[in-house]
């Protein structure tokens, strides 16, 4: 078998593991000598479901060229996020133009709380459980490049202890008190809920 033909074949087996979302098609105009050149605009999200995620944006006259070309752009831009286990590690927020984005670790079982561009993102990466609020701009791409940007902020304890010259048991530490208080917290809601 060819070298040509064996990466083609690897590339489609990658293309069918991963997760492909499109989340917005738009319709928009050029404005030319003649009238308007009207195109299209998608935004296409593309994870693993395990820790890798990417956002990609194609602009073409017709939609499925569009898709194809945010897909193609989002497998370039493919980053890699920490996880804790099925959710994050700590709270985060984060802006982008006009959106903003929290997203806050939830216990095992919650779910995804989350809507629109934020659901999307976080389900292509693989969190399973998270609480999540938008606010500010209903813009579905900024919400999602919002997301993704938060989710680049998230870091391990071994990251987090390698930047600060620290032990990882030091940083572990800190992060053990954090999730007893997040569990304390949860458990004195459900108290309060029944």
């Amino acid at each position: 078998m060819s070298e040509r033909r064996r990466d083609r074949r690897d590339r489609d087996e990658e293309r069918e593991e991963l997760d492909e979302r499109v989340v917005n098609i738009t319709r928009v105009a050029k404005v030319i000598k003649g009238g308007r050149r009207f195109a299209f605009r998608t935004v296409v999200i593309v994870g693993d479901n395990n820790g890798r995620v990417g956002v990609g944006i194609g602009k073409a006259r017709g939609v499925p060229d569009s898709i194809r070309k945010g897909s193609e752009r989002a497998r370039k831009n493919m980053n890699r996020v920490a996880l804790s286990g099925t959710t994050i590690p700590f709270e985060v927020t984060a802006r982008y133009g006009g959106a903003k984005v929290m997203l806050k670790p939830a216990s095992p079982g919650t779910g995804v709380i989350a809507g629109g561009g934020v659901r999307a993102v976080l389900e292509a990466v693989g969190v399973r459980d998270i609480l999540t609020k938008s606010q500010g701009s209903a813009n579905l791409l900024n919400v999602a490049m919002a997301t993704l940007k938060a989710l680049d902020m998230l870091r391990t304890p071994q990251q987090t202890a390698a930047m600060r010259g620290k032990k990882v048991e030091d940083v572990m530490s800190f992060w053990e008190r954090a999730q007893s208080q997040v569990e304390i917290l949860n458990a004195a809601e459900e108290a309060s809920d029944e």
